[in-house]
């Protein structure tokens, strides 16, 4: 039975208002301004079906995101592990019902959205971990029983996203799902001999890789050896960057995308485009405004007086930098193309719905930043 220290649960909704984040609301604001523009630009200039599109979730998902962060961080700590197995339920329905696409199973149709349920589960990994580990011991915490429990939570979802196939979220899950054990307190040992168990099973990873997983991979080490084919998507992304100079060529004058040169431009690619019309000095305020969301989100958890909330905003500041740091890897020839979107930025319905309730759920540990969970 749960015992709560009632601080601040009888807040009025006015002082819920009040004790918003606003440094982080402005940011993800800015944010959202600065990916409608940019998606308009991949529309040609016109207000087209992406940009409607996009501007309509961005509407209804950031409501969403202000009413998640009026509900007490409790609520969050109560159905964290209904919200992991409600989405393990719904990646178990994708694999069986789901929409095929391009050979990819990884959709469902909810008719205003196609659902990515793996894109929720970036968040109900975390939320699931974060409330495993609270007020855990460090005993506990590195007993072989409890390494197992957690090694199972972070496996299942992954073995049910491969399956789609999608190796890039499954990454971006099972990095979340570590960086959690970390946090917990579980010894760097562990994790040291998770990485050599790793790099001995590679070979038999990469040989049951998909055919494209694996070109994927080539393409990464030698763009030129398919300079029409595999490698054209980043020789291109490359050439747009580079050649948005220090300044860019300015808003809707990217030769690049606008002559058709760089597919997938609105979605995995999109911070190419933003920076061959903004350049050096527009990536670098997007890279900015990225990192004042990471060190505020960090910030909201250093004040939290629950750990499970601490927990849940420290493992989110980083899925938010690895998702970058990914992306921004990507578009410049630095890792292989693992279909990671750029949060905010990107088009696409789940992953956007993913990062606003992450959002939201931090905001809630601000709004409700006293609340004590016994």
């Amino acid at each position: 039975m749960y015992h709560y220290k009632r601080l601040n649960s009888d807040q009025s909704f006015f002082q819920k208002i009040k004790n918003l984040d606003y440094i982080l609301l402005t940011c993800i604001l800015i944010l959202s301004i600065l990916s409608i523009f940019i998606m308009y630009s991949t529309d040609g200039g016109e207000f087209l079906y992406h940009t409607k599109s996009h501007l309509t979730k961005l509407v209804v998902f950031f409501v969403l995101m202000l009413t998640i962060s009026f509900f007490n961080i409790k609520f969050w700590y109560f159905c964290s592990y209904l919200l992991y197995g409600v989405i393990i339920l719904l990646l178990i329905w994708v694999s069986i019902y789901g929409i095929k696409v391009s050979g990819s199973q990884r959709w469902m149709n909810l008719y205003f959205l196609a659902l990515q349920p793996s894109e929720l589960m970036k968040i109900g990994i975390i939320l699931c971990l974060a409330k495993y580990y609270h007020r855990a011991s460090i005993e506990k915490v590195n007993s072989f029983l409890s390494i197992s429990i957690v090694l199972t939570i972070i496996l299942l979802p992954i073995i049910l996203v491969i399956s789609q196939p999608d190796l890039g979220t499954s990454i971006l899950i099972a990095l979340s799902g570590l960086i959690i054990l970390w946090l917990g307190g579980v010894k760097i040992k562990y994790f040291f001999l998770s990485f050599i168990t790793f790099l001995i099973s590679l070979p038999f990873i990469i040989s049951n890789l998909q055919p494209y997983q694996k070109l994927r991979i080539l393409t990464f080490l030698d763009p030129d050896r398919d300079p029409l084919g595999a490698g054209y998507q980043i020789i291109q992304s490359k050439i747009a960057i580079g050649s948005g100079g220090f300044s860019g060529k300015g808003f809707l004058q990217g030769t690049q995308s606008y002559l058709d040169f760089l597919p997938e431009k609105h979605t995995d690619f999109i911070f190419t485009l933003f920076s061959e019309e903004f350049g050096f000095i527009g990536s670098v305020g997007l890279l900015l405004l990225y990192t004042i969301i990471i060190l505020r989100i960090i910030q909201i958890g250093v004040i939290s007086q629950s750990s499970f909330a601490r927990l849940f905003c420290f493992g989110y500041a980083f899925a938010i930098f690895i998702y970058i740091t990914v992306n921004l890897s990507m578009v410049l020839g630095l890792l292989p193309i693992v279909g990671s979107p750029l949060p905010i930025m990107s088009y696409g319905g789940s992953s956007m719905l993913a990062t606003m309730i992450g959002f939201g759920i931090v905001m809630s540990a601000k709004v409700h930043n006293q609340q004590t969970i016994i």
